[in-house]
């Protein structure tokens, strides 16, 4: 017979908790001006019409030795989307990689000016990609370029690039303000800096 978990040494209650870190996010999320949902439904969205699309295509694969054309194109598509919808919901939650050693080292106010350098950094370099893509969603329009697979217009699938990485950048650019305000816990100018 299996221990019961009250009887479970992991569950000791003489062990105490480890305590989670100020910066560190909580099981709810913080309150954003933009709701978070919107990546939440775009993410649930976009793994739906991937699902759909590829059943779709296994399904006409399965009873006809031929498949959609389209499948694949849209399929990377969808997937580069869902990249970056997933990235900007890792920023908006401060949930992006980083060095723990660094990032969790030293006081709240070396953590927090650490958290601002890492948010700043990259609104910087997502404020950068979409400009960059912009110029290349104009090429693509100018030009008339289409797709390789069903030759639509490549820019009904660059337009996302800037609108996507203008939305990552402004959530950093989010996180860059909420940590720049003091934590509940902190005394009024204790830092010194």
């Amino acid at each position: 017979m299996p221990p019961s978990p009250e009887s479970s040494p992991l569950l000791d209650a003489a062990s105490p908790a480890p305590e989670p870190s100020p910066l560190s996010s909580p099981a709810s999320d913080e309150p954003t001006r933009v709701p978070l949902a919107i990546e939440d439904w775009l993410t649930v969205l976009v793994m739906a019409a991937l699902a759909l699309i590829t059943f779709a295509n296994v399904l006409v694969r399965y009873f006809t030795d031929s498949s959609f054309a389209w499948t694949e194109e849209f399929s990377v598509f969808l997937m580069i989307v869902l990249s970056l919808v997933g990235g900007s919901a890792a920023v908006a939650r401060d949930r992006h990689i980083r060095i723990e050693y660094f990032a969790e080292g030293g006081s709240m106010a070396r953590r927090r000016r650490l958290a601002q350098f890492g948010a700043l950094m990259v609104a910087l370099l997502f404020f950068a990609i979409a400009i960059l893509s912009t110029r290349m969603v104009w090429d693509d329009y100018r030009f008339g370029e289409t797709s390789p697979g069903i030759g639509v217009p490549q820019w009904w699938y660059s337009v996302w690039l800037p609108v996507i990485a203008l939305g990552i950048a402004l959530r950093a650019m989010g996180l860059f303000l909420r940590r720049g305000r003091p934590a509940a816990g902190d005394a009024a100018g204790g830092d010194g800096a």
